[in-house]
């Protein structure tokens, strides 16, 4: 019987002959400028500033970049993706217009994951896959091309410790993130691993109360019921768990839940037995601390106000909206089209999905204005956003 095929995780050498139309559909001129001028720019009556960190990440640039030298290097073969590369719009679109198909998600081909050969290439995004798909991939026999982010797979190791040791791995995340369903995946590949993931403190606070003997075991499960592997029993599956997150979440909120699991745990078993029933690694990754920093430093610099620039799906972003939410009115768009004129916008309201349209938005007299953007957002897009909040002025 034949070996899976190898998964290929590195550049296929092909950097530079992609580049051009990267820079075409991707690079802001304007964006560098306003970078060289410390972050800062005047036009009219308006001052925007620039958060110091923002908008694509590395893991981001070495998916696309992975994404485009992949289609160079099979221009014959269908290529088909698992899931969006990251949670933009404008990049999703153009791998789609360049003949890359996606299997699952909003972009769906009508392709599924069954109808994929040995004759095709698959890409994993960023997020990763489950490992339940890529099993399915590597029997299939195609070519797998993985661009998942580093950080991400950082996470899966620290999941990994804690199902090898029977440790329930609890996850700060959203359920049904592809990062946290790949991650989730990892924990159960062991006899005794198990999980659970947390979306927020209020959820964590269920889960304190348990281990603290608080807890009512139906309300439990039913507050969790999509959020648990498989036969998950907090009886006995609280007894000995390790903290992990979803990398793209609110740093301060993984620490505290983690804080607060730690000292749940104390209460019910002692602090000397946290060492054999405890575990926490920070596991938010660096770009995703520093953007939500940079946002911080940025707000409390007195802006009139913030437009944060992002996909409406994507969790980084919305995390820059909260912390931004807290100084100064705060607008989540996803482009420039969101912008309707000096006194509509169209906005992603904080902590919900729900869109929404303010009015006069934009106030008189002189304005500091604070950007930032997601790690999935492009510049040229950002550039657009501040191309068309000067033009309404």
């Amino acid at each position: 019987m034949s070996n899976p095929p190898q998964i290929i995780r590195k550049s296929f050498g092909l950097k530079d002959e992609v580049k051009p139309e990267l820079q075409k559909n991707f690079h802001s001129s304007l964006i560098e400028k306003i970078k060289n001028q410390g972050f800062r720019h005047e036009s009219g009556r308006l001052v925007i500033r620039l958060a110091e960190e923002f908008g694509f990440c590395y893991g981001v640039d070495r998916a696309i970049d992975y994404a485009y030298e992949t289609k160079a290097k099979f221009p014959e073969k269908r290529i088909f993706l698992t899931n969006e590369i990251i949670h933009n719009q404008r990049v999703n679109a153009k791998l789609l217009e360049m003949g890359i198909q996606f299997l699952s998600g909003p972009y769906a081909c009508g392709v599924t994951i069954d109808d994929v050969t040995k004759e095709d290439v698959v890409l994993a995004p960023a997020f990763g896959t489950t490992l339940e798909e890529l099993d399915i991939l590597q029997k299939k026999g195609c070519v797998i091309v993985d661009t998942t982010c580093g950080s991400v797979m950082s996470v899966w190791k620290r999941v990994e410790f804690y199902g090898r040791q029977g440790f329930t791995s609890v996850i700060h995340g959203k359920y049904d993130h592809e990062e946290t369903r790949a991650t989730s995946s990892r924990a159960v590949q062991f006899p005794d691993g198990r999980y659970l993931i947390v979306r927020d403190m209020t959820q964590a606070r269920i889960v304190c109360d348990y281990i603290e003997g608080k807890g009512n075991k139906d309300h439990f499960l039913k507050e969790f019921e999509r959020a648990v592997s498989a036969g998950f029993d907090p009886d006995g599956d609280l007894g000995k768990i390790g903290c992990a997150n979803q990398t793209t979440m609110l740093s301060s909120e993984s620490l505290e839940i983690a804080n607060m699991l730690q000292s749940s745990m104390a209460a019910r078993y002692g602090k000397e037995a946290l060492r054999e029933r405890f575990g926490h690694y920070d596991t938010i990754c660096s770009a995703t601390q520093d953007r939500q920093d940079a946002v911080l430093k940025l707000a409390e610099e007195k802006v009139d106000l913030m437009v944060v620039v992002g996909g409406y799906n994507s969790s980084n972003t919305g995390h820059l909206v909260e912390i931004s939410s807290k100084y100064c009115p705060a607008y989540h768009v996803k482009d420039a089209e969101c912008i309707a004129s000096g006194t509509l916008i169209r906005h992603k309201k904080v902590f919900s999905s729900e869109i929404l349209e303010t009015c006069e938005w934009l106030p008189g007299g002189n304005l500091t204005i604070g950007i930032t953007a997601g790690a999935s957002t492009p510049n040229r897009v950002i550039e657009e956003v501040i191309e068309r909040i000067i033009e309404v002025s």
